[in-house]
């Protein structure tokens, strides 16, 4: 069951950031810095956070580093240390075939997390039919928050009939839209809609193409002669795991528009800047091939890191990359929260 406390603040919206991974140049866990970062999360002001997803580097499950327990242990540990409320919302990434789902799910539980964020990731050799079976198994273990991965970093196109389906496992909770495509994002809002569960489910951004737009936006469809409306309700991003305590500030800018609200012209230039900057971290020209090194690296340049490194070795900056990231942050200084890491950096890395 979800704590009646998460589920409120999930359907209100939450500001959640994807956790990043801190090694060593050796690729061995930096313990030091990756404590610093949830520190550094929780003092932001989010409203949550998700372990053990895309930006944490699926490579922690490889048994050679061995790492995806103690990670999401780490994190726990700082939110109890912190005295996060109730209603902070503890989201565990889940991927692979059902039987290791399954297994990840049973830990995830264990370990104090609310939902499971179940990843399609690497699984194009299953039919949806038995995606949906897979998460059934999941949902009967932990509260599932469903996840629709970018097909540039592993992910896959699915149906509207397989989303309206998935919207109907009874401990769906949650649905991350982040396939980065405007049609595919609506299908999925309409999928929800004509489940009989929109109030049930609610939506968050994965778009980190398309943030701002996402959560300003109300859909309205025609369901079976009934109006349905349904907004995004927040934000499960790896874009949010920088800049992050400026991010908190202007997500909360937005929640302050009402629907029907007129939306002032700079916040759409917001949103320009804010997709320019990921742009940039996610290395959106070359394929998203260094979204990871990107993102590592904007920490790294703060301190919150002590390099960029990832466990894969192909996980690097492109050509040209680190360019634009200098260039996004020179552009738009109202966006990053440097001072406020500089000031409280030595406290997040002490013991």
């Amino acid at each position: 069951m979800l704590h009646p406390s998460v589920k409120k603040s999930l359907h209100e919206g939450a500001f959640i950031p994807a956790h990043p991974l801190a090694i060593t140049g050796d690729k061995e866990l930096d313990e030091k810095s990756q404590r610093a970062l949830t520190r550094y999360y929780i003092d932001s002001g989010v409203g949550g956070l998700a372990v053990g997803v895309h930006t944490t580097q699926f490579e922690i499950r490889d048994p050679r580093f061995n790492l995806y327990q103690k990670v999401l242990r780490l994190a726990v540990e700082e939110m109890k240390e912190a005295g996060v409320p109730d209603s902070f919302i503890k989201v565990a990434g889940i991927c692979g075939p059902a039987a290791q789902a399954v297994e990840e799910a049973e830990f995830c539980i264990a370990a104090g997390y609310d939902l499971g964020l179940l990843s399609m990731g690497g699984l194009q050799d299953h039919t949806e039919e038995q995606l949906l079976e897979r998460t059934k198994r999941v949902a009967d273990m932990i509260p599932v928050f469903g996840f629709y991965l970018q097909p540039a970093v592993g992910g896959r196109v699915l149906s509207y009939e397989f989303w309206e389906a998935f919207a109907r496992i009874p401990n769906v909770h949650a649905i991350k839209l982040a396939p980065f495509d405007r049609y595919l994002t609506a299908e999925v809002v309409r999928a929800v809609c004509s489940s009989g569960r929109e109030e049930e489910i609610a939506l968050y951004t994965g778009n980190d193409d398309n943030i701002v737009n996402d959560l300003l936006t109300t859909y309205k469809y025609n369901v079976k002669g009934d109006v349905k409306e349904k907004r995004i309700a927040g934000g499960l991003l790896g874009h949010w795991s920088v800049w992050t305590k400026r991010a908190v500030e202007l997500f909360h800018e937005i929640k302050q528009l009402e629907p029907g609200d007129c939306v002032p012209p700079s916040m759409l230039t917001l949103a320009q800047e804010i997709t320019d900057a990921n742009g940039a971290f996610f290395d959106a020209k070359n394929g998203f091939k260094g979204s990871i090194a990107g993102i590592n690296q904007v920490l790294a340049a703060q301190g919150l890191m002590k390099g960029r490194w990832c466990l894969a070795d192909k996980e690097e900056l492109s050509p040209g990359q680190l360019d634009e990231i200098d260039r996004v942050r020179a552009a738009y200084p109202h966006l990053h929260d440097d001072d406020f890491v500089e000031k409280n950096l030595a406290k997040w890395l002490g013991s």
